[in-house]
């Protein structure tokens, strides 16, 4: 069992002037270089070789007129872009790039309106600009058998297809040269569900090890009015927080007995990653050591109507293929599926907050963080995760 180090790029900043625009739902576009529409396919393959290099400001109107279908606007903000999927049953995603965070997702309700199931906060950055966190993003880390390490955390729009009156999909794409890596982040919004997957395609010639999580950021009206049910009899480890591009983390989270677990996960990270690089040594009182010292973190779920009110970070492990997240509070509910993945990443910041406030969610998402997903070589690799909601 291999343990990944959760570490990635801080989040992606953006000017002060555009903070209402990105909370009023308005979308960005798709990823060109230049305004004209000759020799799309080259401009293209062009965007895709500067996506793994560089940032260049994104051209709305351009990728508007290419991409645009019923349903779908593209809106430019300070060199950004957000995609805006919307359906006629009232079903909204908003999507930004070049980050591929999921910043919204609206959906209609019992009661003749709507209501947001993701949680995003903006705030001031070092410099003065707006720091965007939450919503649903991808934090993910490919490495081959020769050393080499890629994260995919700039995203080109490589599609757009559907209607507003059944479903849309978008498709975004990120790709390392040096590794012959591509990834595609599929988004696809249907009329009660949003499901976000991942398609790893390894060109290279050596076995590709894909580890990570989705962060999806669950808004609730706090903690103690939320429960996961049906995780009941699921094994789980006791972890710290996945420290993603943007994952949201209270400050008082960082308390002595979470400072000891980050110690203990990475001295087994390293021990773990020591064994595997010197099979043939007599380590078999060094591997007793570590499995006796994992099994203090371990535990089984008792409760199937698991009150999330308490601080908590977990990996599940044998976890069923749908579970329910239920909020009193806000009257709804949200159903999870996982598709791929053997585990499930749970995180609470815990009731010590105000509700409806920038801590009143639930952090979760479909993960390879104990155990790598290997792709061998010239083969894909697919999984991702499913937001249903029951409430229509």
């Amino acid at each position: 069992m291999n343990i990944i180090c959760t570490c990635f790029p801080s989040p992606t900043s953006i000017s002060l002037s555009t903070i209402k625009l990105v909370t009023k739902d308005i979308s960005l576009r798709p990823y060109l270089l230049s305004p004209t529409r000759q020799n799309v396919s080259r401009k293209r393959d062009l965007a895709l070789q500067a996506v793994e290099f560089s940032c260049p400001p994104i051209d709305a109107d351009c990728l508007a007129s290419e991409f645009g279908v019923d349903g779908v606007t593209f809106s430019g903000i300070s060199g950004s872009c957000v995609i805006r999927m919307a359906l006629e049953n009232g079903s909204v995603a908003n999507v930004m790039l070049p980050s591929g965070l999921i910043t919204s997702f609206k959906v209609p309700m019992w009661h003749g309106g709507t209501m947001e199931l993701l949680h995003t906060a903006v705030s001031e950055g070092e410099n003065g600009g707006a720091v965007i966190q939450g919503g649903i993003s991808l934090a993910f880390n490919c490495q081959n058998d020769r050393g080499g390490s890629w994260s995919p955390n700039i995203w080109a729009l490589h599609q757009v297809k559907g209607t507003a009156q059944e479903s849309i999909q978008v498709e975004l794409i990120s790709r390392n040269s040096e590794c012959n890596v591509e990834v595609r982040h599929v988004i696809n919004l249907q009329q009660d569900v949003l499901i976000s997957e991942i398609l790893v395609s390894n060109a290279s010639t050596s076995a590709l090890r894909l580890m990570g999580s989705f962060i999806s950021h669950l808004t609730v009206s706090t903690p103690e009015a939320t429960y996961a049910v049906g995780l009941e009899g699921s094994d789980f480890f006791t972890r710290p927080p996945v420290l993603a591009n943007f994952s949201i983390i209270p400050p008082d989270f960082g308390t002595r007995k979470d400072q000891v677990s980050q110690k203990f996960w990475g001295h087994i990270a390293l021990n773990k990653l020591f064994l595997k690089q010197n099979p043939d040594d007599d380590l078999k009182s060094m591997t007793r050591n570590i499995e006796e010292e994992e099994e203090e973190w371990k535990g089984e779920e008792k409760d199937n109507y698991k009150h999330l009110t308490d601080k908590m970070s977990r990996i599940y492990t044998s976890v069923p293929r749908n579970f329910t997240v239920i909020d009193r509070g806000r009257r709804n509910s949200v159903v999870v599926t996982r598709d791929g993945f053997n585990e499930l990443y749970m995180f609470s910041p815990g009731s010590r907050h105000k509700w409806y406030s920038k801590y009143s969610y639930i952090c979760l998402g479909q993960a390879a963080l104990l155990q790598p997903i290997s792709i061998n070589s010239q083969s894909e690799w697919s999984g991702g995760q499913h937001l249903h909601n029951p409430n229509f």
